[in-house]
């Protein structure tokens, strides 16, 4: 998906922890709280190997190859100090998850609202024709129309409500610096439409690889910052 991003955007100028499956935390002292949040792509999945679009739940499973990616990425962010850790209702983030969640003795929350972008109508169709279907809605949302929809799915208005909620639910846990396994689209499309400082040519010449990552400061009710993106880690 991120190469056929990249394609498109280049020509268009745009052990296991535990599970907690709650939706709500406590709010006692959160207010308007600021975070750090880092959300992190998951590993090489089946489906990415297949070159189909899959954004059916749960989902493919890591490949071997992934496998040792989420390993490689548990190292990589094993200094970042952590204290919340998320995944999307996806079995692919949840794997990818399980190494970091470890290493920092966390749990492992699941959050439905950091899912992958529903295809609708395009699911399984091939990736490399993802700019020319499954991607032209939200590629219309960078450019504000946020009420194109996916033909079959869902549109901007509900996509980026969809995250805010879902971070909002993270800020009531009193989370300060989580780390959030989700999907490239949704966080590549959720962050240009949210961050102040987003550089939308990202999409076409850093997009989210596989254990990629972006780290934003902010909160759901004062906006966001990017103070990091790391389109292309190196994990094998």
């Amino acid at each position: 998906m991120a190469t056929a991003v990249a394609a498109t955007t280049a020509t268009t100028g745009i052990a296991s922890a535990d599970i907690d499956f709650g939706n709500s935390g406590s709010s006692s002292g959160s207010g308007n709280r600021e975070m750090t949040i880092t959300l992190v792509r998951h590993a090489e999945s089946a489906g990415n190997v297949s070159g189909l679009i899959d954004t059916k739940v749960p989902g493919p499973d890591l490949t071997a190859r992934g496998r040792t990616q989420a390993d490689n990425l548990a190292l990589q962010l094993a200094d970042k100090k952590y204290d919340c850790a998320f995944a999307s209702n996806m079995v692919r983030t949840e794997q990818t998850a399980a190494p970091t969640v470890a290493k920092h003795n966390l749990s492992l929350n699941i959050q439905p609202g950091v899912r992958e972008i529903e295809a609708g109508q395009y699911e399984g169709t091939p990736e490399a024709e993802a700019m020319s279907g499954y991607l032209q809605a939200p590629l219309k949302w960078l450019s504000g129309d946020l009420n194109a929809r996916i033909p079959g799915s869902i549109d901007g208005n509900e996509f980026d409500s969809r995250v805010d909620q879902a971070l909002l639910d993270v800020q009531r846990r009193n989370c300060t610096n989580p780390v959030i396994f989700s999907h490239g689209a949704t966080i590549m499309f959720w962050s240009m439409l949210n961050a102040g400082n987003a550089d939308k040519s990202k999409l076409g010449t850093d997009p989210m690889r596989n254990g990629g990552h972006v780290v934003l400061k902010g909160s759901p009710q004062k906006g966001w910052t990017i103070v990091e993106w790391v389109g292309h880690p190196d994990l094998g």
